[in-house]
């Protein structure tokens, strides 16, 4: 911006030095022409006396020599002859005497003035005064170089002041930049004493009443979500209480509440902290898929689904956080068995690519008619409130990646997460060996 307005300093102030300084150059030119024509002519008039007296070639030489102009001025006599060193041509003496006034001619070496004198009797004297071009052009040289120096102060004045301008505008706007870029940051303390236009100042003052009206949003919604999560302790503890009576068979239910509370309670935990930038996280996302995948695992033998687990033997470290993965993860599963029927087979690949750790879940179910939809939160429809893709949309998304949703070589849904990674080097692919327990054989349900 300060370059910006330094150019068009330059553009303005050049512009009107122009259109003031050109005239005066010119003018100041014409001013040195007249002043050494007028010195010409008072010369002649000094001589118009002595004519008047005598046309005596030996005293109008001894007056020549008294004017002080030397071989300057010419007097040429009525008889044709003539004093002092004749410049002009014959013709241009025979046009000044029968034009009876004074006429100028121009020479190689400058400009002649011929002025006719008429005598009494009827006779008439032309006085040649010659002009060196010198004294046409004397002092013109530095009157532009002053004109020069003047159009070059009020450049390099205007520049300044509009560096000047410039910079507080830009001080004021980098000011305001640093201040958002703190507040995207997660540092809401930050405020700005608005200053420069009045643009701006407004400017700082709607981000000062935004910033106050965002933490107070944050607040009531970290108020909100603790004062939820504090409502389904109770739910949670009759739960409790009603496992620990169906004795060992329910082991496993128990685990997955003592899960879900543990969940609750990371829930309450960050609601109450404070707003704060967010840190660097990663998991590995193979350990999440193998743990994950030995929890459902147990499911998918009671409902008699084959699965499989392809890629996951090596680490594949990826920038979230493992309970965001296992939730989102938990949560595209919970979806395959929710809305296929059971006996449906899935599969779950992890898949590394440059840049990229892609986790590919499909199904051999009756798929997602309208993908575009079922990414829309809310409107997936068949029962669901769509809240599971919608939070693997925003995780893969936090991370610079996608969510698609397509059809899988099962022939029914196939969902991929893409999350991107840190990293350009590729990442050496893992086994493509079934693992978690393979293919496991169908078996009754009880």
């Amino acid at each position: 911006m300060r370059r910006t307005l330094a150019l068009l300093a330059v553009a303005g102030a050049s512009m009107i030095a122009l259109a003031f300084l050109i005239p005066l150059g010119l003018i100041v030119k014409e001013i040195a022409h007249g002043r050494a024509m007028a010195d010409a002519e008072r010369q002649a008039s000094a001589l118009v006396p002595v004519l008047a007296i005598t046309v005596d070639p030996a005293r109008l030489t001894h007056a020549l020599v008294s004017t002080g102009a030397g071989d300057r001025i010419a007097v040429h006599l009525p008889d044709g002859g003539s004093v002092g060193t004749v410049r002009a041509p014959a013709e241009s003496v025979v046009t000044a005497t029968r034009l009876t006034r004074a006429v100028t001619a121009e020479t190689e070496t400058g400009y002649l003035l011929l002025r006719p004198v008429v005598l009494d009797g009827g006779r008439t004297v032309v006085l040649e005064i010659f002009v060196p071009a010198g004294d046409l052009t004397r002092g013109v040289t530095k009157s532009w170089a002053v004109l020069t120096g003047v159009a070059v102060t009020l450049v390099a004045g205007s520049v300044l002041v509009a560096d000047r301008l410039g910079a507080r505008v830009v001080r004021s706007t980098q000011r305001l930049g640093r201040a958002a870029g703190a507040l995207g940051a997660g540092d809401f303390s930050v405020r700005i004493e608005p200053e420069g236009p009045p643009e701006l100042v407004s400017a700082g003052e709607a981000f000062n009443t935004m910033a106050d009206r965002v933490v107070r949003l944050l607040a009531a919604e970290r108020e909100m979500a603790a004062d939820l999560s504090h409502r389904l302790r109770t739910p949670l503890t009759a739960l409790r209480l009603s496992l620990d009576n169906l004795g060992p068979e329910a082991e496993q239910s128990r685990q997955a509440l003592a899960r879900l509370e543990s969940e609750v309670d990371q829930i309450i935990a960050a609601a109450r902290q404070p707003s704060r930038a967010p840190e660097s996280v990663s998991c590995d996302a193979a350990h999440v898929l193998r743990e994950r995948l030995t929890f459902w695992s147990a499911l998918a033998e009671d409902q008699q689904r084959p699965w499989q687990l392809i890629g996951a033997a090596d680490p594949a470290p990826v920038p979230v956080a493992a309970t965001e993965l296992s939730a989102v993860v938990d949560a595209l599963l919970g979806n395959v068995f929710r809305h296929t029927p059971e006996g449906t087979a899935f599969t779950v690949t992890l898949h590394r690519g440059s840049g990229t750790v892609g986790v590919l879940i499909a199904d051999a179910g009756p798929g997602i008619p309208d993908p575009e939809t079922a990414l829309r939160r809310g409107a997936s429809g068949s029962g669901s409130t769509g809240l599971g893709l919608d939070i693997a949309r925003r995780l893969a998304e936090g991370s610079g990646g996608t969510l698609r949703i397509d059809t899988s070589s099962l022939g029914g849904a196939g969902v991929q997460l893409w999350l991107r990674t840190d990293r350009r080097d590729r990442a050496p692919r893992g086994s493509r060996r079934p693992v978690g327990g393979g293919w496991p054989r169908r078996r009754k349900a009880p």
